[in-house]
């Protein structure tokens, strides 16, 4: 009775300095991250291969500046000024030789000479030019208010190449009512700003009118255009088009506004409110038209998906799936055009060819998956992904997730044949062409799940060479030359550092930054054991384990459950959860064991491993840590009365789950920024996992703690930030309320007025450590 009165008090502690196991506590683990000293983020070569650029802090300032390494004098790390930065790798298109590129700065068309390393303003039309490409030497295309120009340097002309308009045909054959053109003349006639604002209008839309070769005008309707990609001749052009919706967004209120009043904060929708029907167009120059991508003879684009079968008593029609597209990418010569095209649903990818002269589609290759299509290199919702065309014009590269890892395959469009470039029990991430399109770089899981090295392979497939060899993670950032790689290397124990190696197997990487301070090398950081154990079905989830000293071991164990759900921890590598993963190291100088495991739906491991969630989160990434703490008993020698468990967002779903569904593993639990109710979080990723909840109700209610809150018999703390736009601080009001309702006692909130998803402020972390630390100490710890 005492141990829960103390608990629901849940006052602050004074200090944690007193603990004399350890040299950390809460307060020196969650300060400003400034004071573990500064590591090297956002590196970019420059265009001559011969200096790093890398975002940096040494001088401890608010933000990280720019600096600067140059190959000639490595051991000399240089502030860079802000007018450098302005100026530091701009994207763009590089010609053929890649001697020059074009780039936008400002709304204007700059072009960059790569060898004298200077840039120079090219054009400034007064209205805003986008996507840059070379057409030829002298020929140069861009988009300029959804139009396609071409300007040719020799001769100093602009052409418009294409006539898209918004609105419809008769909108431009309206005439205004006589009161509104009295109006409108009234008023041109008093305001002489207005007046010549509408005539340089009008001049400008003449000029326009002008430069364009033919009369065919494309009206957009309703619809916005956007995503323009042009081809390598500049005779055609694609682009795509949505209809703009009114989902019902959520509001946020922000009690400690500075002014005083509680503002209001427009969020996200709710999971269910479907993103606009996306429409793709290519715009034939030669042939004067445009043509509408029709995606009705798609294989399976009217199929239902498999959890339909679960409602007999429903009616379910089958129609053809909105659908979203990648950018399409055009061979050299544009005698070919390839597409990526995703159902809405993400339960189908098609990479298809466009045909140039009609528009139509031919299938080269359909990825269907029943849960939904993910992975390295695939894409998302919202397009991206791997896709590309060799350099023969006859090859489409991609990746796919047909054996269950995500590859490289290249497609034959001449024979229609496809090749497995990749293969075994790993994946494949950030594939790119050499600069003579005979060779490939990537990264690759290949070594071990936990380690991130990166190779080079024949385009064609073959042996790939391994060219970093250190343990941990290599963030290969390559010269514009090849010739360099500069790494962004790190450990379990040692956070990142800049090295630079020459692009060989057996050259020797050179450490060009130390960046960690005296403090926090101080502390003999551990390094812990990456280990396997056997979950329920068979499987061997992978997991950092911390063990304590026998001479301080409480027989206790906390279970760490990372976040994002689609997120890979138990690695080699210096983890995003730093400060989680120094925490851990102060547990286990108090005589904890800690496990963070890759549970269920863990980045890392392939498709089935990604999926396991599917429509039953908290089902297999739930049993995970329930067999994981079975481990540690049987094992480590753990007391299972004296087991917690804990983590933040999906990490904090899982605990409220594990402390509502298995209260006979978890005595105490803390759940930070969690989910509560999945019908309550955003569409993009809830809907992928769960469906929607009005399709789908079964995989929703099984899936949110907010229906298992009776099963509540441990200790539990929810912390939340208040103004969260991500996970809702409603999220917990809710469940609250179910708590009260079930005269629930062991449980308490703590809230953060100022604090969003991720917190920002010391004194946030150092509360909520404080009180998770209180709460373990108090309950499992004694």
């Amino acid at each position: 009775m005492a141990l829960s009165l103390r608990f629901l008090i849940l006052t602050l502690l004074a200090s944690l300095t007193g603990f004399a196991q350890s040299d950390l506590s809460v307060q020196k683990i969650m300060r400003d991250p400034n004071w573990m000293g500064t590591f090297p983020s956002a590196v970019e070569w420059s265009e001559q291969s011969n200096v790093i650029y890398f975002d940096y802090n040494p001088e401890k300032n608010v933000s990280d500046s720019l600096y600067k390494v140059r190959l000639n004098n490595t051991s000399a790390i240089k502030k860079v000024s802000l007018e450098k930065k302005a100026m530091v790798s701009p994207y763009g298109d590089y010609n053929d030789k890649r001697t020059q590129k074009l780039l936008t700065k400002s709304g204007d068309l700059y072009l960059h000479d790569v060898k004298k390393n200077k840039t120079e303003l090219v054009l400034d039309l007064g209205e805003n030019i986008q996507s840059p490409k070379f057409i030829s030497d002298f020929e140069y295309a861009f988009i300029s208010n959804n139009d396609l120009y071409v300007y040719n340097v020799d001769l100093g002309q602009i052409h418009k190449k294409t006539n898209i308009e918004s609105g419809s045909s008769n909108d431009k054959e309206s005439k205004k009512s006589e009161k509104n053109q009295w109006i409108e003349d009234e008023n041109l006639s008093l305001l002489e700003e207005v007046r010549t604002q509408k005539e340089t209008s009008e001049l400008r839309d003449k000029n326009r009118e002008l430069l364009t070769d033919d009369e065919y005008t494309f009206y957009l309707d309703k619809q916005h255009a956007f995503n323009f990609n042009i081809s390598e001749t500049g005779n055609f052009l694609t682009f795509q088009t949505y209809t703009p919706d009114s989902p019902e967004n959520t509001i946020v209120p922000n009690y400690v506004d500075a002014s005083g009043y509680t503002e209001p904060l427009n969020t996200r929708s709710k999971v269910g409110d479907q993103t606009a029907q996306r429409d793709l167009y290519l715009y034939h120059i030669q042939k004067d038209t445009v043509f509408k991508i029709d995606v009705s003879s798609l294989p399976g684009i009217t199929d239902l998906p498999g959890y339909t079968e679960d409602y007999p008593d429903r009616e379910w029609e089958e129609k053809q799936r909105a659908v979203s597209f990648s950018d399409v990418e055009f061979s050299s010569n544009d005698q070919h055009a390839v597409v990526s095209i995703r159902a809405q649903d993400n339960k189908d990818r098609w990479i298809a060819l466009l045909n140039l002269n009609d528009g139509s589609l031919e299938v080269l290759d359909r990825q269907h998956d029943e849960a939904w299509i993910a992975g390295p290199g695939i894409g998302s919702y919202y397009g991206g992904g791997t896709l590309g065309w060799l350099a023969d014009d006859q090859h489409v590269y991609y990746q796919s997730e047909a054996t269950g890892y995500s590859h490289l395959y290249l497609h034959n469009v001449e024979n229609n044949t496809q090749k497995q470039l990749t293969k075994g029990d790993y994946e494949v991430f950030s594939p790119q062409l050499s600069n003579d399109k005979k060779s490939w770089y990537f990264t690759s899981s290949e070594v071990h799940p936990g380690e991130r090295h990166f190779y080079k392979m024949p385009v064609m497939g073959g042996k790939a060479t391994q060219l970093t060899s250190m343990e941990g993670k290599n963030s290969v950032i390559l010269s514009p030359d090849e010739k360099q790689m500069a790494i962004v290397y790190s450990n379990s124990n040692s956070p990142e550092e800049l090295y630079l190696k020459k692009t060989k197997a057996n050259a020797e990487a050179k450490q060009l930054t130390d960046g960690q301070s005296e403090a926090f090398e101080a502390y003999n950081w551990r390094t812990p054991e990456l280990i396997q154990f056997e979950a329920e079905d068979g499987a061997q989830p992978y997991a950092r384990l911390y063990k304590p000293e026998e001479s301080v071991d409480k027989g206790a164990a906390v279970i760490f459950v990372h976040g994002a759900g689609y997120l890979q921890n138990a690695h080699k590598w210096w983890s995003s959860y730093f400060r989680e993963y120094m925490f851990h190291n102060l547990l286990t100088d108090l005589g904890y064991t800690v496990l963070d495991i890759d549970y269920r739906g863990s980045a890392g491991y392939g498709r089935d491993w990604r999926t396991g969630i599917y429509r039953h989160m908290g089902g297999k990434d739930l049993s995970d840590q329930v067999d994981g703490a079975n481990y540690l008993v049987e094992n480590h020698g753990v007391n299972p009365d004296k087991i917690g468990i804990y983590g933040g967002s999906y990490g904090g779903f899982i605990t409220l789950m594990g402390m509502f569904n298995e209260p006979d593993t978890f005595a105490a639990g803390a759940a930070l920024r969690s989910v509560t109710d999945w019908a309550h979080y955003n569409h993009g990723y809830t809907s992928n996992i769960l469906n929607e909840p009005h399709l789908d109700p079964i995989a929703y209610r099984q899936s949110s703690p907010i229906y298992f809150a009776e099963g509540l018999e441990g200790y539990l703390l929810i912390a939340h930030g208040i103004i969260d736009t991500n996970v809702h601080f409603q999220d917990v009001v809710r469940l609250s309320q179910r708590l009260i309702e079930l005269e629930k006692e062991n449980w308490e909130l703590a809230v953060y007025p100022i604090e969003g998803h991720g917190f920002t402020q010391p004194s946030s972390w150092t509360d909520e450590y404080r009180r998770i630390l209180k709460l373990f100490e108090e309950t499992i710890g004694r």
